[in-house]
């Protein structure tokens, strides 16, 4: 660890910084597909533009970060980690994506390409959770440079090629590489360390603070790429719309489901977020509030019925220990999406869009998730990027300096409050 990390991390940053220099410039001239180039010049638009990027950063680095606090003994690097990937996947998802939309060989940025960025650093974080505990930091930056490469292909493949454009492209790329990442990763990284497993250990501390950002930044992810006024408007109302119907239901079935008719934290701390992911890929479309809240709706529902039988029919069953329970709060919930978008193409209620390119989008993104997942799986299995053992799961103090062991006891409190007043400073744990 002492040397492998910094050797990856140095090398990463020094080869990024160098490709940055070669081929990275300000964009002042068209900065953005879907905005007219005098609304650029505008410092008023900028700053506007620039909340939507802010709502989407915080997002990213608090909102996923604080969502995976939950591990009593883990918290330092739900959130540290979190970091980490974020800061590496931004870079990498700038220069992965403007390779494709190069100008006289040049990569020419501006917000957008930061809001676009910080889409592509969502997928890691999101797999990142269902592996929470499991990893090493160096498969970690393994894993950003993959995945991120991964998502940069496909899109350029369903945008460019197959000219699926628009919110509903993107949003599709971005659950369909979740769901067959996670799947794949989780499969062929396989642990025997469930019963280490500290689970919800820390659920009576600040965890749900993660879950409130993410809830009220959402509308803003849904819409940051949307097509500027009418589109971008609706994308908001329907996220906004779908979230509030998902959260009913979700505390309606917590507690139906519950022997002891009581409310499961796991399930509002999570599934309470199924309504925007299900609503992704037809936010910005004219589905209704009504179509809104019905996705919202069953997305709730089928998340809360995932984290019930379906995350310990995978632990018992076929050894695959999703952490996070992402396959219920972004997978099943995605496909719903993608789905509705199909649903929605159909029906027409936007011409530009065709329900046999949606299919074909769908399918492309499938393909290359599978095999992406697949390498990116046993690229990680290799011994020598030091995963940790069954019993080092799910420890902080594998990674990080930790000098107190207080999990917030009011008698070890008490007992710590004694030692240092009599000097005695307790050692590191």
């Amino acid at each position: 660890m002492r040397i492998k990390f910094p050797v990856v991390a140095f090398f990463l940053e020094i080869t990024i910084i160098i490709l940055f220099g070669i081929f990275v410039k300000y964009d002042i001239s068209d900065r953005g597909r879907n905005f007219p180039k005098e609304s650029w010049l505008h410092p008023r638009y900028c700053f506007s533009f620039f909340s939507v990027f802010q709502d989407v950063h915080v997002m990213i680095f608090v909102g996923f970060g604080f969502l995976m606090t939950f591990l009593k003994k883990y918290g330092f690097s739900s959130v540290g980690i979190n970091l980490l990937i974020a800061a590496l996947g931004l870079q990498w998802g700038i220069l992965l994506q403007g390779f494709w939309h190069m100008k006289y060989n040049e990569i020419h940025i501006g917000i957008e390409s930061m809001i676009t960025a910080d889409f592509s650093v969502a997928t890691v974080l999101i797999s990142f959770g269902a592996v929470l505990g499991k990893t090493s930091p160096v498969q970690v930056l393994i894993m950003t440079i993959l995945e991120i490469t991964v998502f940069a292909c496909n899109e350029h493949l369903v945008v460019n090629v197959l000219e699926v454009n628009g919110l509903p492209a993107s949003m599709l790329i971005i659950i369909i590489i979740i769901i067959i990442i996670i799947i794949i990763i989780i499969i062929i990284i396989k642990r025997d360390c469930w019963w280490y497993f500290p689970c919800y250990n820390n659920l009576k501390k600040n965890i749900f603070t993660g879950t409130l950002f993410l809830w009220l930044f959402w509308p803003s992810f849904n819409s940051a790429i949307a097509a500027a006024g009418e589109a971008q408007e609706r994308a908001i109302m329907n996220t906004y719309f779908s979230l509030a119907a998902c959260t009913m239901t979700v505390f309606a079935s917590s507690i139906l489901i519950e022997q002891k008719g009581k409310l499961d934290m796991v399930h509002i701390q999570n599934a309470t977020l199924a309504g925007g992911v299900a609503v992704g890929s037809c936010a910005d479309l004219n589905i209704l509030p009504f179509g809104a809240m019905l996705i919202g709706s069953i997305a709730g529902i089928i998340s809360v019925l995932g984290f019930k039988y379906l995350t310990p029919l995978f632990a018992s069953k076929l050894n695959i220990q999703d952490t996070c329970g992402i396959h219920n709060l972004h997978g099943i919930p995605g496909i719903l999406g993608g789905i509705a978008s199909i649903i929605a193409a159909a029906l027409q209620v936007n011409n530009n869009l065709s329900p046999g390119m949606q299919a074909a989008a769908l399918a492309c993104s499938i393909t290359i998730a599978l095999i992406g997942g697949a390498i990116t799986g046993l690229i990680l299995r290799l011994p020598f990027l030091g995963q940790p053992s069954d019993q080092n799961c799910y420890d902080d103090t594998v990674y990080w300096e930790v000098r107190l062991n207080y999990t917030g006891d009011s008698t070890e409190l008490q007992n710590l409050q004694k030692a240092y007043s009599r000097g005695n400073i307790p050692s590191n744990r």
